[in-house]
């Protein structure tokens, strides 16, 4: 699934954001790009469950 992470701006944004998502789903491949603002994760976990932690972490997710 992709995400669009409008304040992901830097490496540093993108392994936050990677933190997130395995904080959910440890196993998850997540594919970081700060300068689309584009996130690809492949995990067992829900679209819902990983929006959830993007958006405690303060890395609010709009679906692309």
């Amino acid at each position: 699934m992709e995400f669009h992470i409008e304040n992901m701006h830097c490496d540093g944004c993108a392994r936050g954001v990677t933190r997130a998502i395995q904080s959910v789903d440890a196993d998850a491949k997540v594919v970081a790009d700060p300068p689309s603002r584009r996130v690809t994760v492949t995990s067992s976990a829900t679209r819902e469950q990983l929006e959830k932690a993007l958006v405690e972490a303060d890395f609010p997710p709009r679906a692309s």
